[in-house]
């Protein structure tokens, strides 16, 4: 049984193999001449006004990290959408089931509306 797994084992080893491989040898390669001009952000020919290395606030992250967590929340209602229809001879199951859901969403939306997370400042 482990033997049908071989071919498998044997393309993680040469994937590694290259991944690795790829690195040590543009190390080794690759020229090291460090400038100015190499440092600077390409900023479609135009001189930078400031430095790309600014600090962007917590709070940024924060409200990025909550849109994507209810975003991909929200698209699980796609799937469920389309197989309604099918998924009806379960009777009222399904649709309390996916109205806890939103309410459990809705919940963690307006708690943290009320904490004040998505406060820009």
């Amino acid at each position: 049984m482990l033997s049908e797994y071989l071919p498998i084992l044997i393309l993680l080893v040469f994937a590694a193999a290259f991944a690795f491989g790829s690195l040590i040898l543009s190390h080794f390669i690759g020229p090291k001449k460090y400038s100015d001009v190499k440092g600077e952000p390409y900023e479609s020919g135009i001189k930078p006004s400031m430095d790309a290395r600014i600090r962007f606030s917590v709070k940024f992250y924060i409200i990025a990290v909550l849109f994507i967590v209810f975003d991909i929340e929200v698209v699980f209602l796609y799937p469920w959408a389309v197989v309604y229809k099918e998924l009806i001879s379960m009777g009222m199951f399904i649709f309390v089931e996916m109205l806890v859901f939103i309410a459990i969403l809705l919940f963690g939306y307006l708690y943290l509306w009320k904490r004040g997370a998505f406060e820009w400042e």
